[in-house]
C-alpha cells in the first residue's frame, strides 16, 4: 500500500527540482503546516462558513484543532501516511476537516465529485487501492450509503466507509475517535498531497499526483494575480473537490491568505445570490454555463450583489459574446482562467485591457511555465497560428499515477505535457483556445471520455456499434451525441431507451448522452478507423 516515488508518481528531474527551489517556487511547506501557521496568526478569524441547513462557522483555530483531532482518529483506525482515501463529500464544513486531517498525517485524499456513481467510485477505490471512503449519508436525494455498500463488495482494500450523517451499515464520521494528539509524523513538502481526477479521453479518469510544493506554488501565484488577501470572502459555488474551485485561487488560496471561504450548497442564481448578499462575498469562480445563468438572472434579482468584486470564469471555453455581458450584468470584474488539473494555469490580469479579457484565456502564472505551440510533427508554430499546446513547469506533473504506458504518449521525452488543447499564442503571451485535439467532450466544465460511454452502449443487446462525439452548444460549450448502429433484425429503439440504458449502468448524470441519433454506417479513415472528425462535421462541428 506504500507509495514509491518516481514509480507510482513520476517526479521532476533533480536539476528541475533544484531550479524551482532556488527560484523560491517550492517553499518546503505542507498544507497542514500552512493551516497551522494561519491558525497561530489569526486564531479567531472565520475560516469557513457552511450556511446549510443551519449556518455553521469554523475559525482558523477551530478548523486547525478539528483537523488535529480527526487526524488522530484516522491514525487510531489504521489510516496512515501514504494511504489513499476516496473523499466524496459535497460543499460542507466536514469536507475541510477531513482533507486537512488527511494532509496532517500524509494520507492522500482521492477527490471524487458528488455526481460520481458506481462505475467511477469503484474504479477510484480499486485503482488507488483506497483503504477508506468518506461520504455524506444523503445528498440531493441520493443515498451514498447504498453506493458505498455496492462499491465495498468490489474493493478488497477498502476497510472503512465513514459517513457524514446517519451511517446506516457503515461508521459515522462523528464516531471516529477525536482525542487531542501530539505532533504527527506527517508528510514532507516534496511528497504527494493528494490525487486529483483527470478529464480522461479513454475510459474513466486517470489520477493526477500533486505534491504540497508544486500545488502550493500555483495557489500562491493565483492569489497574487487575483488579489486575494485577508478580506477576501470566496464563494465555493462549484464542487469543492474540483481543481478549479480548490486552487484558482479557490478555497485553498483563500485559506492560505487568511480570508473566508463561504460554501454554496447549490450554484443556481437564487441560492448563490442570497449568499453573496448575506455573507458579503467578494469573489467566486464559475464555469461558463453558470456564468451565463448568473448573467441572465442578475439584472432581475432583488439581492444586493454590490460586494462582489471579481468573478473568475474557467473550466471550459467562455465565448466572447457571453464574456462581454458579464461585467455589466454583475457589476464586477471578469477574469478568464484556462488551466488543467495536471498543472498549467493561465489568467487574464486585472491590468489587462477589456478586449484582452473578453477575447483571450489568459497567460501563465509563472515565469518558469514553459509553453510550446506545435504542429502535428511537434515543430513549433509562429505566434498567432493555432497548434497543439505543450507545457512543463514547476507545477505541471511529469506523469499520471501508475500509468507508464499512457505517460509515454501524454508526455514528450523531455517532459512536456501534451495537453490536448488547440491554442494560438499572442505576442503578449496570452493564449486563445480553439478547442480540443482529443476526443474528450467538455460539457460545461465536466469532462466526458467518449470511449467509456461507447463501451456502455455497446452492452445493449440491440446495438451493433456506437460512436460518441461532441456537438457545439451555446450554453454548455459542448453536448454529447451518440451515433448508434442497431443490429440487423433488432427491434427499433428510441433515443430515450438508449439514455435510460446508460443511466441504469450507474454513471454520473452528465455522462448520459444529450442526443442520440440512429445511423446505418459510420464514416471511416483510410486505415479503417471510425472518423470522429467526419461525425462531428456531420453534427455541425468543424
Amino acid at each position: 500500500m506504500s507509495v514509491t516515488p518516481g514509480v507510482d508518481a513520476p517526479t521532476w528531474p533533480a536539476e528541475f527540482a533544484a531550479r524551482y527551489r532556488a527560484a523560491g517556487h517550492w517553499r518546503g511547506q505542507t498544507f497542514g503546516a500552512l493551516l497551522r501557521e494561519r491558525a497561530a496568526e489569526h486564531p479567531d478569524r472565520t475560516a469557513v462558513v457552511d450556511p446549510a441547513p443551519a449556518r455553521r462557522t469554523w475559525t482558523y483555530r477551530e478548523l486547525d484543532e478539528a483537523a488535529d483531532r480527526l487526524a488522530a482518529g484516522f491514525l487510531a483506525r489504521g489510516i496512515g501516511k501514504g494511504d489513499r482515501v476516496v473523499v466524496q463529500l459535497p460543499n460542507t464544513g466536514e469536507f475541510f476537516e477531513v482533507v486537512f486531517a488527511l494532509f496532517r498525517i500524509g494520507a492522500l485524499p482521492v477527490y471524487a465529485l458528488p455526481a460520481h456513481r458506481d462505475t467511477e467510485i469503484a474504479h477510484f477505490c480499486a485503482f488507488a487501492e483506497a483503504v477508506a471512503y468518506v461520504i455524506p449519508d444523503l445528498h440531493e436525494g441520493y443515498d451514498h450509503r447504498e453506493l458505498a455498500s455496492r462499491v465495498r463488495a468490489q474493493a478488497p482494500t477498502l476497510r472503512h466507509v465513514l459517513v457524514a450523517g446517519e451511517p446506516g451499515a457503515h461508521t459515522a464520521l462523528a464516531d471516529v475517535p477525536r482525542e487531542p494528539a501530539g505532533p504527527f509524523d506527517g508528510p514532507e513538502a516534496h511528497e504527494l498531497a493528494f490525487l486529483q481526477l483527470s478529464g480522461g479521453t479513454t475510459g474513466v479518469s486517470k489520477l493526477i499526483p500533486r505534491t504540497h510544493d508544486d500545488y502550493l506554488y500555483s495557489v500562491l501565484g493565483s492569489n497574487e494575480i487575483c488579489g486575494v488577501d485577508e478580506g477576501t470572502r470566496f464563494l465555493v459555488a462549484l464542487p469543492a473537490a474540483h481543481n478549479f474551485p480548490m486552487s484558482s485561487p479557490g478555497w485553498l488560496g483563500v485559506l492560505a491568505a487568511g480570508g473566508t471561504v463561504v460554501l454554496c450548497p447549490r450554484p443556481d442564481p437564487d441560492t448563490a445570490f442570497r449568499l453573496v448578499r448575506d455573507e458579503r462575498v467578494t469573489m467566486t469562480g464559475l464555469v461558463p454555463p453558470l456564468a451565463l445563468a448568473w448573467t441572465e438572472a442578475a439584472p432581475h434579482t432583488a439581492y444586493d450583489l454590490s460586494s462582489l468584486e471579481l468573478v473568475l470564469v474557467g473550466g471550459a471555453k467562455y465565448s466572447e459574446r457571453a464574456a462581454r455581458r458579464l461585467e455589466p450584468a454583475l457589476g464586477c470584474r471578469l477574469m478568464q482562467v484556462f488551466g488543467m488539473a495536471e498543472g498549467l494555469v493561465n489568467y487574464t490580469r486585472l491590468t489587462d485591457d477589456p478586449e484582452t479579457v473578453v477575447t483571450t484565456q489568459g497567460r501563465p502564472i509563472s515565469p518558469d511555465d514553459e509553453v510550446r505551440v506545435v504542429d502535428d510533427a511537434d515543430a513549433d508554430v509562429p505566434d498567432g497560428e493555432f497548434g497543439h499546446l505543450l507545457t512543463r513547469g514547476p507545477y505541471t506533473i511529469r506523469g499520471y499515477w501508475r500509468a507508464p504506458e499512457h505517460n509515454a504518449r501524454a508526455f514528450t521525452a523531455d517532459g512536456f505535457y501534451r495537453t490536448g488543447d488547440i491554442v494560438r499564442r499572442l505576442p503578449t503571451g496570452h493564449l486563445v483556445v480553439e478547442g480540443r485535439a482529443k476526443d474528450q467532450i467538455n460539457r460545461g466544465g465536466e469532462k466526458i471520455a467518449p470511449e467509456e460511454i461507447e463501451n456502455i452502449i455497446l452492452g445493449h443487446p440491440a446495438v451493433h456499434d456506437v460512436s460518441v462525439v461532441s456537438v457545439p452548444d451555446e450554453y454548455l460549450g459542448e453536448r454529447s451525441l451518440a451515433y448508434v448502429i442497431l443490429r440487423a433484425g433488432a427491434e427499433p429503439l428510441k433515443p430515450v431507451a438508449v439514455k435510460r440504458f446508460v443511466r441504469e449502468r450507474g454513471v454520473a448524470a452528465y455522462k448520459v448522452p444529450d442526443l442520440v441519433e440512429f445511423v446505418d454506417v459510420f464514416p471511416h479513415t483510410g486505415v479503417g478507423k471510425v472518423s470522429k472528425k467526419h461525425l462531428r462535421s456531420a453534427a455541425g462541428r468543424p
